[in-house]
């Protein structure tokens, strides 16, 4: 009985800790936000900074690492020692995944291993080689797979805004009932949530419902296989799975005392075959603990020693890593095959601090952190602006959203410095851009109606757009019209002035990234 309750201890003690981070990594999530002070004190970017791939990955890409990113080696350590404990009890997307994988119920009867369990198993090491040859050769992907990363955009730019929707929609409606009884209840609660958990707006992101969907068909690919995106997909996991080959933390199976139930392998999330011992895949047990609490003879244990090189090692085929590694390469000619890095997109207007956009796409990992942090919801996620090597960095589309003049928020959650924390004096001078009017769209210019509304919004100190008086005829006479211009010398680029801008469809001043300060060659002046 006293093994039993080890055992039983061990398995809770896994869902303390998952439930916890799990927990953390919310509420990280939350106050990742802007909450009426210019200071982040409690970034989810610790997640990423704890992630060994990210690592790894920055430092092959751009040769440079952010001073953060060096906490990892913490999970490095203990993977040498432990095994997987990173993707077992402290991953929040494998938490998620033994969540929804829980409300499945499985058989504890093993099936004789398909040809998705051999073969797939595997898929993930090419994956990996393919993302670090990638790196080797400057082209940063881990971003679009890494697990942390992954999670932390899509809830970024898609699962959060719905979610804040949802509620910012049942708020409205229970106000709209004005019973006196139901308010005097739900909008205490809705101004603390406001406060503390949700956006005091509803943000909305480009590609949001997309992003969102696929991160719940990976959730739903559990009901195909427990941890399915662990055990097949996860280039992190792979890291770790390697790693964890030397660990000394091994699987035990008593012979005397197993029936050979099998009910450990029907068990098993990460599909390390516990059962018999010498098939046993160590790199893949994520030490979920299900074999010990299931073993109805208390036949499975973990013991420390030098393991075995054969129930560590998953059989990989040199050729597909070849060839894993050889796609990797084929992906620098075919992602570089665009037009854009050599002549750039106007479009691609980056967040203040952003470095050279070549070191730029070398170092962001498209994790969403500095969009969910921006006040104004004007930073999404690129398309194909920036090319495939760009999708999902940030962008600031002015007609949505504007730059806050004071604010130093993005700067402050970017994981790998491709943004630069800036001080605010410094971030004040900051050019990202420089705004063009459209004559002919122009109210005063097109029509001789005078519109003072980008010239009354524009921050800067002495003002970036000026008037130039201009008498004309109209059928009412003689009428000074005030045309307005921008002084480039002055101008930002902020955006504050095309999103006001009372034109609609398209606005009649927009903003452009020539000018910006992070280049050399992006000038109006070929």
């Amino acid at each position: 009985m006293a093994a039993k309750k080890t055992i039983s201890t061990l398995k809770r003690a896994r869902i303390i800790s998952q439930t916890l981070f799990l927990v953390l990594f919310f509420f990280l999530l939350a106050k990742t936000e802007y909450h009426g002070t210019d200071i982040i004190a409690y970034p989810v970017k610790i997640f990423l900074e704890l992630d060994p791939l990210i690592l790894i990955t920055t430092f092959l890409a751009s040769h440079k690492v952010a001073v953060g990113l060096f906490w990892s080696l913490i999970f490095v350590v203990l993977t040498l020692v432990l095994g997987r404990v990173f993707c077992g009890w402290f991953c929040p997307f494998g938490a998620l995944h033994d969540f929804v994988g829980s409300l499945k119920k499985w058989k504890k009867k093993a099936k004789p291993e398909t040809r998705l369990d051999t073969i797939g198993v595997k898929v993930k090491y090419y994956i990996l080689a393919a993302i670090l040859i990638a790196a080797v050769f400057q082209i940063h992907l881990v971003g679009i797979l890494d697990p942390i990363a992954l999670t932390i955009r899509s809830f970024a730019v898609g699962i959060s805004p719905a979610i804040n929707y949802l509620i910012h929609g049942v708020f409205d409606l229970l106000y709209r009932t004005d019973i006196g009884a139901i308010t005097a209840v739900s909008e205490p609660a809705y101004e603390w949530l406001r406060n503390n958990l949700i956006s005091f707006g509803k943000p909305t992101f480009q590609q949001g419902s997309f992003i969102g969907l696929l991160f719940l068909g990976l959730l739903a690919l559990n009901f195909v296989r427990r941890r399915f995106w662990c055990r097949y997909l996860c280039p992190a996991g792979a890291l770790l799975a390697l790693l964890s080959r030397f660990s000394f933390l091994n699987h035990k199976i008593a012979n005397e005392a197993c029936n050979d139930c099998k009910i450990c392998i029907a068990t098993c999330s990460g599909g390390a075959r516990p059962y018999p011992e010498e098939e046993w895949r160590g790199s893949e047990c994520v030490l979920c603990m299900s074999c010990h609490s299931s073993c109805p003879t208390q036949a499975v244990s973990y013991v420390f020693g030098k393991p075995e090189p054969s129930q560590r090692r998953t059989d990989l085929k040199r050729r597909y890593v070849f060839q894993a590694g050889g796609a990797g390469i084929a992906s620098l000619a075919l992602i570089r095959l665009n037009p854009v890095r050599e002549t750039g997109n106007a479009q691609l207007v980056r967040p203040p601090g952003s470095v050279e956009e070549q070191e730029f796409l070398k170092r962001c990992i498209k994790c969403g952190e500095c969009m969910k942090v921006c006040i104004t919801n004007g930073l999404h996620p690129t398309f194909l602006q920036a090319g495939f090597e760009g999708i999902w960095s940030p962008v600031l589309i002015p007609r949505i959203g504007y730059c806050e003049f004071n604010c130093t928020l993005c700067g402050q959650v970017c994981p790998t410095d491709a943004i630069e924390h800036l001080d605010l004096e410094a971030k004040l001078k900051r050019k990202i851009g420089l705004a063009f009017f459209d004559q002919n769209r122009c109210l005063p210019y097109a029509f001789g109606i005078n519109c003072i509304v980008c010239e009354e919004h524009c921050p800067t100190s002495p003002k970036a757009i000026v008037f130039e008086h201009k008498t004309v005829v109209t059928e009412e006479g003689e009428m000074e019209i005030k045309l307005p211009l921008v002084v480039p010398d002055v101008c930002i680029g902020c955006g504050i002035c095309e999103y006001v801008c009372p034109v609609g469809e398209k606005a009649a001043i927009r903003v452009s990234s020539v000018g910006e300060d992070r280049s050399d060659t992006n000038r109006i002046l070929l």
